[in-house]
């Protein structure tokens, strides 16, 4: 199992989530990628609701060939918290797939992440959209995968401030301890975190302009965020909603749009104000080896233009 006619061959692993909608659909429509598998972990809700969201999702993308399979329930250690207030009952706003069309793979994600990177020529990219228990309990259950990572891209962290608390970001404090095991594995990793992801601003023109493309992926694209848009600023008084997950998957597309700054990062698990903080060394005063590629800067312009253009590939 290797590159695919010069294809980016990736595991996406998520938590759906409205924005992890648009990412599973930029993911999926985009030629460039090979999409080996989609893996569902609790975060955004419950796990029950993210992999049914997952299957609702793909099956109206029309992605059938894909496995996907339920992961994590719970965290490795900590007591399970998720994002209802933001994502709504569902985790998919107001809109209704109705049912899932597609089947779930039988296998455990874990158990799926395992074997697509051990029958893999190590040359795929894991692409985390949610808290990382799914991928560090694969870490411990066969430690051989670790060495068949080419790359992780994640959403998650932040070298500035929190947004769950004033020192931690979500997807980290879902599940630090899971977190921690991950960063800290040795492979490259591109943390793409709060303070960046919320430079990219889902503003009235670009929904009105993404829409106007008048297919298929333009009007999920709308029903994906539509929700979203308005319960983040019922919550946070945004003009604008920040649309997070996608990142990812345009950082794969075109990362010199994105600036990095390699940085030693780790997770606090001890402190009870700053758990699930991400302490980057933004100034390598530690005099530790970074082991993270850490975004600080994209161009929100060309992100946009990235979104636009592929869901106008399908037109």
């Amino acid at each position: 199992m290797g590159e695919t006619n010069n294809k980016i061959p990736i595991i996406l692993d998520t938590d759906p989530g409205c924005d992890d909608a648009v990412a599973i659909m930029l993911a999926a429509i985009n030629p460039l990628f090979d999409l080996k598998a989609i893996t569902a972990v609790s975060g955004n809700h419950t796990l029950k609701k993210t992999t049914q969201n997952a299957l609702k999702v793909c099956s109206a993308l029309g992605v059938v060939q894909v496995p996907v399979a339920a992961g994590m329930s719970q965290p490795i250690v900590r007591k399970q918290v998720i994002a209802e207030h933001v994502h709504g009952e569902t985790g998919l706003g107001n809109f209704n797939f109705g049912g899932p069309l597609i089947p779930l793979d039988s296998r455990h994600a874990v158990n799926l992440i395992i074997k697509t990177l051990l029958n893999s020529n190590g040359d795929i990219i894991f692409v985390a959209l949610g808290p990382l228990t799914n991928l560090a309990m694969a870490m411990r259950l066969e430690p051989k995968i670790i060495a068949k990572i080419k790359r992780i891209v994640m959403i998650g962290g932040s070298y500035q401030l929190g947004n769950i608390t004033p020192a931690a970001e979500f997807n980290i404090y879902a599940d630090p301890e899971a977190a921690q095991i991950v960063i800290s594995c040795g492979r490259p990793i591109v943390m793409i975190g709060l303070n960046i992801t919320e430079k990219v601003l889902a503003t009235k023109e670009i929904v009105k302009r993404i829409t106007s493309i008048g297919n298929k992926y333009a009007a999920l694209f709308f029903n994906f965020i539509d929700f979203y848009i308005i319960s983040i600023k019922k919550l946070y008084n945004y003009e604008a909603s920040p649309i997070y997950d996608p990142a990812a998957i345009v950082y794969l597309i075109n990362p010199a749009i994105f600036k990095t700054k390699p940085m030693y990062v780790e997770v606090e698990l001890k402190s009870e104000l700053a758990y699930g903080r991400t302490h980057c060394d933004y100034y390598g005063s530690l005099n530790r080896p970074p082991n993270v590629e850490v975004v600080i800067d994209l161009d929100s312009d060309e992100f946009w233009k990235i979104v636009h253009d592929t869901i106008k590939l399908n037109s």
